[in-house]
């Protein structure tokens, strides 16, 4: 550990941030996170949960917190020119344990940072990074906040800073891209129609040609007829009228990303009147408006993740269209996927390489996200034919994997389940000898590091004894383990050697697609790292090899 006080210092404390900062802690390492806005920003951005996102905040423990104020996302309602079209109904596999939720992002930064606040960290606000420095050894940051400059020694630094992100312009991150010309203007609102609870709304206007050249998109909030709406700007607002950075292009940063919310003069409610006046589905007035903004929109990728013992995530790596609300979700797992990995590389117990498996793994994810955004943005959807499930399945970001990835080990060739790589999904049905009532295998996966699931017939079977000797001799908290059973197998006679679960529903062999006795273990951001078939004890500890040292 660090003998200043801090292993990683943390820039930026949106909801990316903060997830980074609430998963090292959590793991005890030792963080501070830095934000230079002197208080959190009550602004409904990103509001789109996406399911995959949720999962996360259940293997974090903090879901329950989210789904009190989440509204559901039920679908969206669709007019054009006035007409409207076939209404869109989300929906997932029955096994999928959350639906589409949306939640102003200051809501989604309050519980977070509340959850961060358990582990006894705070944000320090009005604090932000001037500069820094790195060599083999760490990082060295210069701070400025309320009480004057500061030079802080740390072992990693995380830019979750935004689109402007000092972080990627001080490692010299290569950010290429484009802008979208057209303005939008974004408001918080509350409007008295009859549309049906949980359903977005997206009403266009379509010119003779058929273009889109007006379009009203309406997301619901929590409180009675209360909607994040966005719209495009009309000319009085437009950024060259009432803004100008230092690059001649609007964005006020001088660094040619035109992205985010404007800081010129903001729209009224008469601006946002207008618009529901052309295109809202129903004769409506929009009253109580608590916030409203122009911004611009850019899609941008880095070329790179991190430097040595720096690294980037969120919008400080990847800004796109914020169609299908895959913006802060992406970023969300960006900061764990980080996390999970820092945390043994603080306590020089990873293998040489596991940092640098960041970005092998999440860039790809981000060059897929931006890509497939643009093509919504400009196209809409069916510009990617797939079938709506999967269509569903991708959106909802439950399809992101890592199969032939550098953590990714060997999957056998008669599973027709998931893979190494592939995200561990849900079932439920699972009966202890304890519990009275069925469990999720997500129960048994909450707030845990690596997870072994051994899936047998019988609880007394060889490999059992041999791979709890196993767990038995690691670090303590480095691998739980569960034996389950299929639904025929036999329960153990006695204590087990491992805590037993019967498939009660075959759930668990349905979902896993296996047959026959298969080893999973479940890496601690929930996806497989290895698949495993025989199960053996020599086959666990070579996967954890290429994690850990020891």
């Amino acid at each position: 550990m660090n003998p200043h006080g801090t292993d990683v210092l943390v820039v930026g404390a949106g909801p990316v941030g903060l997830t980074a900062a609430a998963e090292l802690r959590r793991r005890g390492v030792a963080c501070r996170i830095v934000d230079r806005l002197p208080a959190r920003l009550p602004y409904a951005k990103a509001v789109g949960i996406q399911p995959r996102t949720l999962e996360v905040w259940d293997r974090m423990g903090l879901v329950r917190d989210v789904l009190d104020v989440a509204v559901p996302m039920r679908g969206q309602l669709i007019w054009v020119n006035g007409e409207e079209q076939e209404r869109i109904d989300l929906f997932l596999p029955p096994e999928v344990p959350y639906g589409f939720a949306a939640l102003p992002q200051y809501e989604t930064e309050r519980i977070l940072e509340e959850h961060l606040a358990r582990f006894g960290t705070r944000i320090e606000r009005s604090t932000e990074l001037v500069s820094f420095t790195q060599d083999a050894e760490g990082v060295t940051a210069r701070l400025t906040g309320p009480d004057g400059d500061e030079e802080v020694r740390v072992r990693y630094l995380v830019g979750c800073d935004g689109a402007h992100s000092t972080v990627r312009k001080g490692l010299g991150l290569a950010f290429e891209g484009g802008a979208f010309p057209e303005e939008y203007m974004l408001a918080d609102v509350r409007v008295g129609w009859d549309l049906p609870y949980g359903y977005g709304v997206r009403s266009m206007h379509r010119d003779a040609a058929g273009r889109v050249d007006d379009v009203l998109v309406c997301i619901p909030l929590p409180g009675p007829g209360r909607y994040r709406m966005s719209m495009v700007v009309p000319p009085e607002l437009a950024a060259g009228a009432v803004r100008q950075g230092g690059d001649g292009k609007g964005d006020g940063n001088g660094d040619g990303v035109a992205h985010g919310l404007g800081g010129g003069r903001a729209p009224e409610l008469h601006h946002i009147q207008a618009v529901l006046d052309r295109l809202s589905p129903r004769p409506v007035t929009a009253t109580n408006m608590r916030w409203s903004s122009v911004f611009r929109i850019s899609h941008r990728i880095v070329d790179r993740y991190g430097d040595g013992r720096v690294f980037v995530a969120g919008d400080a790596a990847h800004i796109h269209p914020p169609t299908g609300a895959q913006g802060m979700n992406t970023g969300i797992q960006d900061a764990w996927n980080l996390a999970w990995k820092l945390a043994p590389a603080v306590a020089g117990r990873a293998r040489p390489g596991l940092t640098d498996s960041y970005d092998a793994e999440r860039r790809p994810v981000g060059e897929e996200v931006v890509g497939r955004t643009v093509r919504h943005a400009a196209e809409g959807v069916q510009a990617d034919p797939e079938d709506p499930s999967t269509l569903m399945m991708r959106e909802a970001q439950l399809l992101v994997g890592y199969r032939g990835g550098p953590l990714a080990g060997s999957t056998p060739a008669d599973g027709d389940g998931p893979g190494a790589g592939d995200r561990a999904p849900d079932c439920g049905g699972l009966l202890g000898e304890i519990a009275t009532q069925p469990l999720r295998l997500f129960d048994l996966l909450r707030e845990r590091e690596h997870v072994l699931l051994l899936y047998a017939d019988d609880a007394q079977a060889p490999c059992v004894p041999e791979l709890a000797e196993l767990i038995g001799g690691l670090p303590e908290g480095r691998l739980a383990a569960y034996a389950v059973l299929s639904e025929g197998g036999t329960a153990p006679a006695g204590a087990a050697a491992l805590p037993v679960y019967r498939d009660g529903r075959g759930e668990f062999g349905r979902l896993y697609g296996v047959g026959k006795p298969t080893a999973f273990v479940v890496r601690p951001d929930g996806y497989l790292g290895a698949r495993i078939q025989p199960p053996t004890a020599g086959a666990v500890a070579a996967y954890l090899a290429g994690i850990y040292r020891d």
